[in-house]
């Protein structure tokens, strides 16, 4: 049977890849698809194969994604909370538009599943990160819930009971709604990279990783790349990779740069669309760059230094390779955290001295334990890949949808003459 499925994605390509991989894998399986993401993120989503709707309410470009992630309650005031009642305006007018069994809303898009949630149609909401459950029997007990967010501040539905009280959202304009619930919660990880909880909620499930190559990437960069170190070098190589979101993480990458001038090793460095190459100077061991493919790289060398973000850091452990992370905030540090817990890695403060980062760097070169624990993890997260569920968690969702939808009412049939 197929379905018609509403996709909805918010801010960067790093946070629309995730939602597009999930809808290659849904069309695939027959069903409809389209997909509702900022004006920027067209020429992906078409590029895709998949129909294009706009925000048209709700905030786009940096007043969707604020820069400044210094202040998280300021952060998530302006990007989740105070325009929460335009996603769902916006959500709930495409449904009336068109016809939706069911809508799978990237997971800091509280108003979209609102407007899900108003219109009746059933929802899940997609988590391309970490689980933000409080209480973990592998977790290290400094392990905060969620680095770098506020303990109120809870995740939509990573609290126990799966449902969060309107005041959350202060949505003075949808007061009519007391709570809301998700159908499904898809945590886009693997079980394995991630803390093990005491419980989880009934509506919760692990999908895996989703970690296809945008488009973009494959047009513009695979075809041209080549590398840029000798075959006869004879040092170990690296992949210095800067987040593709805004967080002012220029003088942070400069400094890891910099630092490469004190490790015996080639790197590569990519700077991303949010950091200007003309404004950075590299040693003659880094090679800089705007955009390369990083699963080919990958292929290539024996080290990943990144800020943290969910792909870069499961794409590493999937090729096997030993990190260095600098998280600067989001969701970096809880990736971090778990990549240093298993062994796989290390991590620094972002204030950390060109000096630190070298010696750590250096560290993760020299002792094999890293990268033995890395292929190992990487390994299994490639197990909760192949098996993942996502197809079969939405299609359920909308057969609920679909069975609740009214019916056109049969014609008796007239009786001859």
């Amino acid at each position: 049977m197929s379905y018609d499925f509403l996709l909805a994605s918010w801010g960067t390509l790093g946070n629309l890849s995730p939602l597009l991989t999930a809808a290659r894998r849904l069309h695939r399986n027959g069903h409809h698809i389209r997909v509702m993401a900022d004006p920027a993120m067209r020429s992906e989503v078409e590029a895709s194969g998949f129909a294009f709707v706009a925000w048209r309410r709700a905030p786009t470009g940096k007043a969707a994604d604020p820069v400044d992630v210094s202040d998280v309650k300021d952060f998530l005031r302006q990007a989740v909370f105070d325009p929460a009642a335009l996603y769902a305006a916006d959500v709930r007018d495409e449904i009336g538009r068109m016809p939706t069994d069911a809508v799978l809303v990237l997971d800091v898009l509280f108003g979209a599943a609102l407007g899900a949630e108003a219109s009746g149609e059933p929802f899940a909401l997609l988590s391309p990160h970490v689980s933000n459950r409080k209480r973990r029997k592998s977790a290290p007990k400094s392990t905060p819930p969620m680095p770098g967010w506020p303990k109120h501040s809870m995740c939509f539905c990573q609290v126990s009971t799966a449902r969060v009280p309107i005041w959350v959202f202060r949505l003075s304009q949808m007061s009519t709604i007391c709570s809301i619930g998700p159908t499904g919660f898809l945590l886009a990880t693997s079980r394995v990279f991630d803390f093990q909880a005491d419980s989880l909620p009934e509506n919760f499930r692990y999908v895996g990783p989703l970690l296809d190559v945008p488009n973009w990437s494959k047009s513009r960069q695979t075809e041209a790349w080549r590398a840029p170190w000798s075959a006869q070098s004879g040092r170990p190589r690296g992949l210095i990779a800067c987040s593709t979101g805004a967080q002012g993480q220029r003088e942070l990458f400069q400094r890891i740069i910099t630092a490469m001038e004190a490790v015996e090793i080639d790197a590569l460095a990519t700077a991303g669309p949010n950091v200007d190459v003309a404004d950075l100077r590299a040693p003659n061991n880094v090679h800089l760059v705007r955009g390369a493919p990083h699963d080919l790289v990958m292929k290539d060398v024996s080290v990943v230094i990144s800020q943290g973000g969910h792909g870069t850091t499961t794409r590493s452990l999937i090729n096997g390779l030993p990190q260095l992370i600098l998280p600067m905030g989001r969701d970096q540090a809880a990736n971090a955290a778990r990549v240093e817990a298993k062994g796989a890695g290390l991590q620094l403060p972002p204030t950390a001295s060109e000096a630190e980062i070298a010696a750590a760097v250096n560290r993760l070169i020299a002792e094999p334990q890293f990268r033995k624990a890395a292929r190992l993890l990487g390994e299994a997260m490639k197990v909760d890949i192949d098996r993942s569920g996502l197809v079969d968690e939405m299609e359920a969702i909308a057969a609920i949808g679909r069975a609740a939808r009214p019916q056109p009412k049969k014609q008796p049939l007239r009786k001859s003459a």
